[in-house]
């Protein structure tokens, strides 16, 4: 069900920041985001649970990379470049967990993972050179999309730790403030938005409170049960559920190049997750329920993803 639901969640929320980004200035889809996400996990008592000092500088930084930067990436993108293609280089995601796990587990790659990254990043190629060949402005937006999910490798590292330790709920929770705060500048130097659009604001509160709230809490509590590089292939779903929304909604064109090569990143995604074993993986021996960690049940101990 957490597979499920963080799929569908984030995959919706390329249409949502489509919308939003055609009916607001950028910078207030990025604050609208971190600011009803804050507000919907303020209501929820365990996410005001307090962290010590010493956790603060990853929380920090996990509220810098997974959110604060790619919640401004992602609008400037969807300007340049579809919803569906969004979703689909969305995707690359694993590939830079593994990349990011491999360096923090301080080891060289096996023959078998630089293959399954050579697999994958073949397929972001095949996949992009159609839409953005010729195109100063696509290629912009293929750039935007591939930055931000690097971000995203090193939060996915960071992730599964701080939710063991944590739990899900405290960690995004000040993520979440952190990233607010971070982009508050912005929004003061761009002024209160000149046209509010309900349906833009509708968008806005979709990707926030669903694809943003629920969804980051969803893929933290995940990557604290399976380990970042294993949760990090929810993403696998996300390019179809991104592809089908933007072709029903709004009539989005793929070019058929595109779906073989999203079909290669996937593949080199679910060989370089079948190539990274989680850290967190009960041993022989040992019962899951002693190995697992909930949101309730936090713990000091972790092994290194």
């Amino acid at each position: 069900m957490l597979f499920a639901s963080v799929a569908a969640l984030w995959g919706s929320s390329f249409l949502f920041i489509k919308l939003g980004a055609e009916r607001l200035p950028i910078v207030w889809v990025a604050l609208g985001r971190s600011g009803l996400a804050v507000a919907t996990l303020a209501l929820v008592p365990a996410a005001r649970r307090s962290l010590p000092w010493r956790a603060w500088p990853r929380v920090a930084l996990l509220g810098l990379v997974w959110m604060a930067v790619p919640f401004m990436l992602f609008p400037l993108a969807e300007q340049r470049v579809s919803s569906s293609m969004a979703g689909m280089l969305n995707a690359t995601a694993p590939l830079w967990t593994a990349v990011f796990t491999t360096i923090a587990g301080r080891r060289l790659p096996g023959a078998r993972l630089v293959g399954s990254l050579l697999i994958g990043f073949l397929g972001v190629a095949v996949m992009t050179w159609p839409s953005a060949s010729g195109s100063a402005a696509s290629w912009v937006g293929v750039a935007l999309v591939l930055a931000a999910t690097v971000l995203y490798g090193v939060a996915f590292t960071l992730a599964g730790p701080l939710q063991q330790q944590y739990g899900a709920l405290p960690v995004i929770w000040r993520a979440l403030l952190v990233s607010l705060v971070l982009q508050l500048p912005a929004g003061i130097v761009a002024g209160p938005p000149a046209d509010v659009t309900p349906s833009g604001v509708l968008a806005v509160g979709a990707l926030a409170v669903l694809s943003t709230a629920v969804a980051f809490v969803a893929f933290t509590t995940l990557a604290g049960r399976v380990g970042s590089a294993r949760a990090s292939v929810a993403v696998y779903l996300v390019p179809a559920v991104a592809l089908v929304l933007g072709a029903l909604t709004v009539h989005e064109h793929v070019p058929l190049a595109a779906i073989p090569g999203c079909a290669l990143v996937l593949a080199g995604a679910y060989l370089t997750g079948r190539t990274q074993r989680p850290g967190t993986s009960p041993r022989p021996g040992t019962s899951r329920s002693t190995e697992q960690t909930t949101d309730h049940q936090p713990t000091e101990r972790y092994a290194p993803t």
